[in-house]
């Protein structure tokens, strides 16, 4: 049996370093995530999301119902600002499994029938794995759900409606990143290379495209000395195909995030925030064992919305998602959840999972909420 580094695709990357020299730590990371065959969220049969059964992660549709029933209550609110129309879309990107999907869909069909009615429910996800097991999840719905044929990380094909939401939990954080440090005054590109031994290392190389560069002179930061960190241009092109999908309605986009000055100038922050994780653990060395792991960076808030603005997104709010739920009917939407429960044991599971999302102190606090707004635009 083959070690993880040992892998057909550790050894595409190598074969591809081999002939190029070293390559993009984006150009990496984009293989060791998605390659068709053997990326880590395309493999079929890989078990991603759960506390248990070898789940890797869990988001917060898999921690608690309440999460995607208050999110539904807010859809209904904002289909009631954009004038109750008579079709509107929401359009799910990277659904995973659709649990969010499930839920939000049976709040407002029970809740919101009107809105319910309305609504024709878009599944963006590029695992083809995560697809069937959402086509099974969401078969009650089957003549309201559609999926997106897509290739890579939300390119919906020229998919576009007139009024409606995109709406994404945790989907921007794991796009493939470059990353950076400034070493001499210079900035420099931590690209991935082959070492004597044959193991996957760290190589700085000039920068592999100039918009690194234009991305810090945009935001208006520069780094300190020896300071790392990654740079996401993936999202600002999902932001600005999320824009043109839309010609009226909202981008609402869930994720842990922090300001660039907390990102690229934060003493704490100075080796970025590149993170790997396998059963609920940290990895020790993320270049090890490409497509056997989850990976995941810190996104960048002021450059997401510097990029909606200049696609005609207007930011309507950026709060805690803690502060959002409360906000959004988080316990009116408990409440009734409660309600239609029969078992005290049922009650209390749901009680305990809601903590976590509303209460001070819970996995609701490290992530915020950003809502922005298309205003319709005029021929």
């Amino acid at each position: 049996m083959s070690s993880p580094d040992q892998t057909p695709l550790a050894e595409r990357l190598r074969a591809r370093i081999g002939r190029e020299g070293a390559i993009s730590f984006r150009d990496w990371m984009a293989a060791a995530l998605y390659d068709e065959r053997e990326g880590y969220y395309r493999r079929a049969g890989r078990t991603r999301w759960g506390r248990s059964d070898g789940g890797d992660y869990r988001t917060s549709p898999e921690r608690s119902p309440l999460f995607a029933a208050t999110f539904a209550r807010h859809f209904a609110a904002l289909h009631h600002e954009l004038g109750a129309p008579p079709r509107w879309a929401i359009l799910e990107a990277g659904a995973g499994a659709g649990d969010f999907a499930r839920v939000a869909l049976e709040t407002l069909e029970r809740d919101h029938p009107s809105v319910f009615n309305a609504t024709r429910y878009y599944i963006d996800e590029t695992s083809d794995d995560a697809r069937l097991r959402a086509r099974d999840n969401l078969k009650a719905f089957a003549n309201r759900v559609e999926f997106c044929e897509d290739d890579r990380q939300g390119d919906r094909g020229g998919l576009s409606f007139p009024v409606g939401v995109i709406f994404s939990n945790e989907l921007l954080d794991a796009f493939p990143v470059h990353r950076v440090r400034m070493r001499g005054g210079r900035l420099r590109e931590l690209c991935v290379d082959v070492d004597a031994s044959g193991k996957f290392c760290w190589s700085e190389q000039d920068p592999t495209t100039p918009r690194l560069a234009e991305h810090f002179a945009r935001l208006g930061v520069a780094l300190a000395e020896g300071h790392v960190a990654e740079v996401n241009l993936a999202a600002d092109e999902w932001i600005e195909r999320a824009a043109s999908v839309l010609r009226r309605g909202y981008v609402v986009t869930v994720d842990y995030g922090a300001e660039a000055a907390e990102l690229y100038q934060s003493t704490q922050r100075r080796e970025g925030t590149l993170r790997g994780f396998r059963a609920h653990e940290f990895v020790a060395d993320v270049l090890a064992a490409p497509g056997e792991h989850d990976l995941t960076t810190t996104i960048n808030w002021t450059q997401i919305r510097q990029a909606g603005e200049a696609a005609g997104l207007e930011t309507l709010s950026l709060e805690r998602q803690d502060e959002f739920l409360l906000r959004a009917g988080a316990l009116h939407e408990l409440e009734r959840l409660t309600s239609r429960l029969s078992g005290e044991a049922e009650r209390m599971r749901l009680r305990l999972g809601a903590r976590e999302m509303i209460l001070p102190g819970g996995m609701s606090g490290s992530f915020q909420v950003l809502v922005q707004k298309k205003r319709e635009v005029r021929d």
